[in-house]
C-alpha cells in the first residue's frame, strides 16, 4: 500500500506540459483517473489476458546505445510498466530498435509482465531463421512472445517457419503485419487461409479501411488484433490543435486528445491492443491512461466518428 501511494504521488507530481506542437496531452491526471481500473482484453486463441496499450518502436528507439536519449527512453520504458503496459512491439526494419528494447529490458526493474513482440522481415527459410535468432539476442528473449511476418514479406516461407518455432516452443504466438491499404487485399487472403494467432494493422479514428472487412474477419476467426498507426503519424493532434474535448467524452473517463483517440481504438471488440510509440515519459503517462476506466460504448463510436469528420482532416 504504501509504494503504491509513492506511485501514485510520484505519477501526479510531476508536471505534465499543456500541448506541444503536433499533440495537445491533458496537464495533469486527476487521482480518480488514476484510481479507475484497467481494462484488460484477452487473446482468443489463448484467453491470456492482455493490457489493451502498449508500445510500438518504430523511429523512437532507433538510437545510438551510447546516446543520450538512452535516459528518457529508460524513464519512458519503465513508466510503461509502472502503469500496467505489456506489450513492446519492434522490428529489424526499425534501425537500431531492438538493441535499444533489449539494453533497455536488461536494466530494467520492472519487466515481469512483459510481452515481447518483434518482425521477421527477410527473404528465404535459413535467412528467416537467422534473423529471427538474432533478434532474441537482441530483445534478450529466450522464448519470444510473439513472431509477425513483417508486411507480409515471404510470408510463403516465414509463416510455416513461425509456426515450426511455435511448435518447438521457441515463441508463443504467429502472426502478420500491415501498415499499408495496398496490402490488404492480399493481407485479407492470408488471413483467410492461414492458421494465425495476431494480425497487427494500420486503423484509427480518420482512417477507418481495416474495420469494413478485416477486423471482423479477424474476429470471427477469433484472431487477436495489434493496432499500429494509431495517432497517423501526428497528424490527428494537428486537426484539433486548439480544440476542446467534446463534453460528453467525459462519460468514457477520457481527459486528453491522446485518450480520446486510444479509446476509440481499443474499444472495437476485435482490437486486442493499440501500440502508440513516443519517448517523452509525459506522452507515455498520457497514453497509458487510456486503459482506464469506462470504454465508449458502440454509440460513443459513432458520435466519435461523426464529431472527427466534421474536422475535415
Amino acid at each position: 500500500m504504501k509504494q503504491r501511494r509513492q506511485l501514485l504521488k510520484f505519477l501526479l507530481g510531476a508536471p505534465i506540459l499543456a500541448s506541444s506542437t503536433n499533440q495537445a496531452w491533458s496537464c495533469a491526471f486527476p487521482p480518480s483517473l488514476m484510481e479507475k481500473p484497467i481494462v484488460l482484453k484477452s487473446i482468443p486463441k489463448s484467453g491470456e489476458a492482455i493490457s489493451p496499450i502498449g508500445m510500438g518502436t518504430s523511429r523512437t528507439f532507433d538510437v545510438p546505445l551510447n546516446s543520450e536519449k538512452m535516459k528518457q527512453l529508460q524513464q519512458v520504458i519503465e513508466l510503461f510498466f509502472q502503469l500496467g503496459g505489456q506489450l513492446i512491439d519492434s522490428s529489424p526494419m526499425y534501425g537500431n530498435a531492438e538493441a535499444v528494447t533489449g539494453r533497455l529490458l536488461s536494466n530494467s526493474n520492472n519487466p515481469a509482465k512483459l510481452f515481447a513482440a518483434s518482425k521477421v522481415w527477410t527473404y528465404g527459410r535459413e535467412q528467416g531463421i537467422e534473423a529471427i535468432n538474432k533478434t532474441q539476442q537482441l530483445m534478450n528473449q529466450k522464448v519470444m512472445d510473439l513472431m509477425q511476418v513483417h508486411n507480409l514479406r515471404d510470408w510463403k516461407i516465414q509463416l510455416p517457419l513461425l509456426h515450426e518455432l511455435k511448435a518447438q516452443k521457441k515463441l508463443r504466438y504467429v502472426g502478420i503485419t500491415t501498415s499499408s491499404a495496398k496490402q490488404y487485399d492480399e493481407f485479407e487472403q492470408v488471413i483467410k487461409q492461414s492458421e494465425l494467432d495476431f494480425i497487427q494493422i494500420n486503423y484509427n479514428i480518420a482512417f477507418r479501411k481495416a474495420a469494413r472487412r478485416i477486423l471482423p474477419l479477424a474476429q470471427d476467426k477469433g484472431i487477436a488484433v495489434i493496432v499500429n498507426r494509431p495517432y497517423q503519424k501526428g497528424r490527428l493532434f494537428k486537426a484539433v490543435k486548439g480544440k476542446k474535448l467534446p463534453e460528453w467524452s467525459q462519460d468514457f473517463d477520457c481527459e486528453s486528445w491522446g485518450q480520446f483517440f486510444l479509446k476509440y481504438i481499443v474499444s472495437h471488440p476485435a482490437v486486442s491492443c493499440a501500440i502508440p510509440a513516443t519517448t517523452k515519459p509525459k506522452h507515455m503517462k498520457d497514453n497509458m491512461m487510456a486503459m482506464r476506466g469506462e470504454m465508449p460504448s458502440t454509440t460513443h463510436r459513432s458520435r466519435m466518428e461523426t464529431f472527427f469528420s466534421k474536422l475535415n482532416i
